[in-house]
């Protein structure tokens, strides 16, 4: 779980400190986003009704020098991995020093960074797989890759740092010196407005001091370097904000005070770090004052796609599981997965296996290729993925029956294989939380589509315009829906042979256009009813980011099942149905969707959530009782000082 992690709820308000108003915390996000589109963007143009195949098909392929590095790459990351046991892992809940000092000889460390600063240079796709590779032996191992590389100091220091910066800390992290991102804080999940840790200019500004208390770090009880993400104060000769440093892990001042335990990921090292005038010189400063949060969003564009590559890999061991055990169990005289109801379910495991590899695969593409704005794409593969990836877990567990119930340690006592299948849904579950959890990423995702109709509307969008205000910038508004309305009313989706050079895969591409084209009309007609309330319909445009996705997913799919049909005829055919299979299920889902952006529970539910917060039904609470209660605060306040606790758990090694 990395610390910038987020939730889906807010936290109240710390006793003694004023909470900033819904203004003021939209306003701060705002600032962080990045607004500007310089590329082109695929996700972008699929939500305003505009289907531009050409920007992923043909399927981006990588340098032929790269696949050859990353080739052998993978070729010495399995062997390593082939001698590690996740099951070690699972059983005392660590990641054993040994296992750490065979990833960082073959560089595992370093995979992102340069060659130049010592590192790899491997590319995102390559990453992803190797992500895939670690995964499989234990997700912890995946976590504390990719939290140290795509979140922790390699990413910011490589996009944002100063020549200095790189010098003196990519190499290290390359050698295998472990880092971790600190931004999430007990009362701070998605609302970075009520961030509380403070960097106080001292010695003229030449340097910070840190102090402050940061939850959920991964990384952090091992980490040899930190990124921190705290407040400056507005002083002169600065500018202030939320601010990005490196912090060495072991400086005068930082406690590690807990190592957390969770659901699942055991093996993580996860903590909470207190900082108490933690000195950081100005050197270690990533960007100016006010840049961190645009520093963490600029790093999570990329850095999301280590959560899909996990997934995918958990959903295709998922399907060589249900495979082996479906053939060989027998019921009522033959395999259960001969039985319709079981088959129904491996087809659906097969399927989607295929398709979050083929999202995890043209994204991790598109990184590399550097033509296009992924930042939607992005977002978008690690909701999808997610969300597809715990479903996909859930059918195994149900396939496997009592034995997915059963943890594979007690299956091995009774002599049976020993299949984690219970373990497999429970680390997945987290991704669904981790850097931003999917309430989150669907208003993330949500604000990038409708960006074009938030500039066309103007001040209709502002929930503080007077009417006349709202007057003007409805004159405004109409010129530019006069030009883009009628785009939407036909498109090549509506033509028979479109798309033909894709085969039996083309009537699902043409689907797709005419999707997008509803979308985009669906989309309008929510800002016209609703205009500055739009925000506050949280449910449809979870609905319209969610049709987005499916339809991201299926073009993925129909472009790698062309790809692999030019490469090689045999597997091929059998990856166009796979992609068939996956657009079939895939359009029964959207469909789901577009009926229910208008014919759903949403009012009532909301009158109802209004009573249940306002303490109108405790009575259905009766009955039970509350094993949490007497156990303290639900949200720990935030106090400043060293720490009280007589046990540190930072770990050495």
């Amino acid at each position: 779980m990395s610390s910038s992690t987020q939730t889906s709820g807010a936290a109240g308000a710390t006793p003694g400190r004023r909470g900033p108003s819904e203004k003021e915390a939209r306003e701060v996000a705002e600032a962080a986003r990045e607004s500007g589109w310089s590329k082109p963007s695929f996700a972008k143009e699929l939500y305003l009704g505009r289907f531009d195949l050409d920007l992923v098909h043909p399927h981006p392929r990588p340098d032929p020098d790269d696949e050859a590095r990353t080739t052998e790459f993978l070729a010495r990351l399995r062997a390593v991995c082939e001698g590690l046991d996740g099951e070690e892992i699972e059983r005392d809940a660590l990641v054993p020093d040994a296992t750490i000092k065979a990833l960082a000889d073959i560089g595992a460390f370093g995979m992102k960074i340069p060659v130049a600063y010592g590192g790899l240079g491997l590319s995102t796709v390559a990453y992803a797989r190797a992500l895939m590779l670690i995964g499989s032996v234990h997700p912890a191992l995946g976590a504390l890759l990719s939290a140290h590389q795509s979140i922790g100091v390699p990413e910011p220091v490589k996009l944002v740092g100063t020549d200095d910066q790189k010098q003196r800390f990519l190499p290290r992290c390359a050698a295998g010196a472990i880092s971790a991102f600190l931004l999430t804080e007990p009362d701070v999940g998605s609302d970075p407005a009520r961030m509380a840790s403070t960097a106080t200019p001292v010695d003229g500004g030449s340097a910070y001091l840190l102090d402050g208390v940061k939850l959920w770090t991964t990384n952090g009880v091992v980490a040899e370097l930190l990124v921190v993400m705290a407040r400056v104060p507005a002083h002169d000769g600065g500018r202030g904000g939320i601010t990005a440093f490196v912090v060495e892990g072991d400086a005068e001042g930082i406690t590690v005070e807990r190592r957390n335990a969770f659901m699942g990921l055991r093996g993580i090292e996860n903590g909470l770090t207190r900082l108490h005038r933690v000195r950081v010189p100005a050197e270690n400063r990533l960007g100016r004052e006010g840049e961190g949060l645009k520093i963490a969003l600029t790093t999570l564009n990329a850095g999301r796609l280590s959560i899909p590559a996990m997934c995918a890999a958990a959903a295709k061991w998922s399907l060589k599981i249900s495979r082996e055990w479906s053939a060989e169990r027998v019921q009522w005289g033959r395999p259960v997965g001969r039985h319709e109801a079981v088959g129904g379910k491996i087809a659906f495991v097969a399927a989607t296996a295929f398709a979050l590899e083929s999202v995890v695969e043209l994204s991790c593409a598109l990184a590399d290729a550097g033509e296009t704005d992924i930042r939607i794409e992005a977002a978008l593969a690690k909701l999808w993925a997610s969300e597809m990836a715990c479903r996909v877990a859930d059918e195994l567990v149900q396939i496997r029956g009592g034995r997915g119930y059963e943890t594979a340690a007690s299956l091995r006592a009774r002599g049976e294989r020993a299949v984690p299948a219970e373990q497999v849904l429970r680390d997945l579950r987290i991704n669904r939380i981790f850097e931003g959890s999917s309430e989150i990423m669907h208003l993330l995702i949500a604000r990038e589509a409708v960006d074009e109709h938030l500039e066309a509307a103007g001040e209709l969008a502002s929930a503080d315009a007077d009417l006349a205000a709202k007057a003007r910038a409805a004159a405004a508004a109409s010129g530019f829906y006069a030009k883009w309305l009628p785009q939407l009313v036909a498109g090549p989706g509506a033509v028979p042979t479109a798309f033909s050079e894709f085969g039996p895969l083309a009537r699902h591409l043409r689907y797709v256009e005419r999707s997008s084209r509803r979308l985009a009309r669906q989309t309008f007609y929510g800002m016209s009813r609703w205009q500055a309330a739009m925000e506050h319909h949280q449910r449809f445009l979870g609905r319209v980011v969610d049709i987005g996705a499916e339809l991201f997913a299926m073009t993925a799919v129909c472009v790698r099942a062309q790809m692999l049909r030019e490469d090689s005829p045999e597997q091929g055919r059998s990856a166009q149905r796979l992609a068939d299979a996956f657009c079939a299920q895939a359009r029964l889902r959207v469909e789901v969707l577009f009926d229910s952006l208008w014919t759903n529970s949403d009012d009532v539910d909301r009158r109802l959530a209004a009573d249940v917060l306002g303490g109108d039904l405790t009575w259905l609470e009766e009955g039970v009782l509350d094993p949490s209660e007497g156990t303290g605060p639900w949200i720990a306040p935030w106090e400043p000082g060293p720490s009280t606790e007589e046990s540190v758990w930072r770990r050495t090694r």
